[in-house]
């Protein structure tokens, strides 16, 4: 009987901690949807990668000062993020070599602040390529009050925004503020990122972005449509990699990128048209 039981036992620990990686992990797939099909529109990729990188600063910072995690990524990341804004208008660099640079140095200077954390034990690799698996009932709270937020947030700004997306000087003539929904939008991208980070990793966040939003993009007949899609690949992905992590011992994080990977290419082979992004003439 003790057997018994402790094998019951050991199947429902299984089942609890899949059933809380798989709210998790929908939970961001949701937010991430509709988001990254902006990071696509505006072609803002290397922007979300380079504040990705400054979250691992975010950690330090949070040990620190003993916060939670999300919240010093957060603060750390929309700080880079509006930093980022100022200094695209007045640097003599180009775009490109800017967020270079930032990118790498955030992701190098976070690794070094970690390393004079001597006190406090790290789980480095889970940090940087996620560790869906562990995560608890309170990291699934805040995904989905949190990714709630960014929706209704998103929500309230999308019409300006993506009016910014096709064209900034119709949006300004519009009197729609473009300067402040770009604002919004980078915070919201450092939001979600704080969110994912325990996911896929800060390495790996801006994929689950840019992959399912450009997997949608082949079969959105318009921008609401896209960003649903994409919500909805988004998911499908992470149920899709925590499958194929479990079957194979693979690391969760990477597995989902994968299972993302294999949608889009899916989506290549199976044809479908291309959306045409705000503002371009394909």
């Amino acid at each position: 009987m003790t057997t018994g039981t402790n094998r019951t036992t050991g199947t429902a620990m299984i089942d609890e901690f899949l059933l809380r990686a798989f709210l998790a992990g929908i939970g961001v797939a949701v937010v991430a949807g509709p988001l990254g099909c902006f990071v696509v529109w505006r072609r803002m990729a290397y922007f979300g990668d380079t504040i990705a990188h400054s979250a691992l600063l975010g950690v330090a910072l949070a040990l620190l000062l003993d916060w939670h995690v999300m919240v010093g990524v957060f603060a750390v990341s929309a700080a880079i993020a509006l930093a980022l804004l100022v200094l695209r208008r007045v640097s003599v660099l180009p775009g490109d070599a800017l967020l270079g640079i930032l990118s790498h140095s955030a992701l190098a200077i976070g690794l070094v602040a970690v390393a004079f954390l001597t006190t406090v034990r790290i789980d480095l690799v889970g940090y940087l390529f996620g560790d869906i698996l562990s995560v608890g009932w309170g990291d699934v709270a805040m995904v989905w009050i949190g990714g709630a937020a960014v929706l209704a947030v998103l929500a309230l700004v999308w019409h300006p925004l993506f009016a910014a997306t096709v064209s900034e000087e119709l949006a300004a003539a519009e009197g729609l503020a473009p300067a402040r929904s770009r604002t919004v939008f980078v915070l919201l991208l450092a939001a979600v990122i704080a969110i994912a980070m325990k996911i896929v990793g800060i390495l790996l966040v801006t994929s689950l972005l840019i992959i399912p939003a450009a997997t949608a993009r082949r079969f959105a007949s318009g921008p609401e449509v896209m960003a649903l899609i994409a919500a909805g690949l988004g998911a499908l992905a992470v149920a899709s990699g925590l499958a194929g992590s479990l079957a194979f011992d693979t690391p969760s994080g990477p597995s989902v990128v994968v299972a993302a990977l294999a949608l889009f290419v899916a989506s290549l082979a199976l044809g479908g048209r291309t959306v045409s992004a705000p503002g371009s003439q394909s």
